[in-house]
């Protein structure tokens, strides 16, 4: 039998650091808004739904993507990638599926990696998977908490609440994940916001869920290079410097 897929993607974010007021998304790298990239992937691969969360500007970001077949939802208010997911909560009613999660301003998140995920996801039957990468640099990156000697995700722990011993962890969240439908959207009510930003963080739901007795997993991507976010000018010249060689 084969399983249901969807989408979820967040862009509705302003991007402070960028320097623009332009949606982040629709900053462009190779000629093209970021979300353009993300999207053209995912459009060649079975997702019986895809779906933009969308905030700042989201005109915008509907104009720029209308050529794909994809369904919005509004985040009125930035309170968290978590809070963001759950504004979806509606579109999914009844569906029986597994969702992927990912950054509308990751754009070079591989198809390959994308189908690890799943794979992953599926093979060791878990309510959540994240897509992890080696950085040589992590900081400003969720660190990866493994359970010893095997791919068992126990937490994610953000920067701005990580201990020093943690921050020496290379091991960085990408921001994508798969979830069990069922699981995701009960968990995510469950998500408060007692941390540093005050925000609604998805990656909390990976505590939560082993709070429940629930599993949850990590795999690597392919590369780590297409799971680097974008969160100023000089990163995105930065990315796309290094794409071009």
């Amino acid at each position: 039998m084969i399983r249901k897929k969807a989408a979820i993607i967040l862009a509705a974010g302003k991007g402070k650091r960028m320097k623009s007021d332009i949606p982040k998304v629709l900053h462009t790298i190779d000629g093209k808004p970021l979300i353009t990239h993300l999207l053209e992937t995912l459009s060649k691969m079975d997702f019986d739904k895809i779906v933009l969360v969308i905030g700042h500007k989201g005109e915008q970001v509907i104009e720029q993507t209308r050529d794909f077949e994809v369904e919005y939802v509004w985040q009125k208010e930035q309170l968290g990638t978590g809070h963001a997911v759950l504004m979806a909560k509606d579109l999914f009613e009844g569906y029986d599926g597994d969702i992927i999660v990912a950054a509308g301003d990751v754009p070079f998140l591989s198809r390959e990696s994308i189908n690890k995920v799943f794979d992953t996801h599926i093979k060791n039957n878990v309510a959540a998977t994240c897509l992890s990468a080696d950085f040589d640099d992590s900081t400003g990156y969720g660190r990866i908490i493994r359970k010893p000697g095997t791919d068992i995700l126990l937490d994610i722990i953000e920067e701005k609440d990580a201990d020093p011993d943690t921050k020496k962890i290379r091991e960085i969240n990408s921001g994508t994940f798969c979830f069990d439908c069922r699981s995701l959207f009960s968990i995510l009510q469950k998500v408060g916001n007692n941390n540093a930003q005050k925000e609604h963080y998805l990656t909390d739901t990976i505590k939560l869920l082993n709070a429940e007795g629930k599993t949850c997993a990590v795999v690597k991507a392919s590369n780590p290079l297409e799971v680097k976010g974008i969160n100023s000018a000089e990163e995105l010249a930065a990315i796309e410097k290094e794409i071009k060689n």
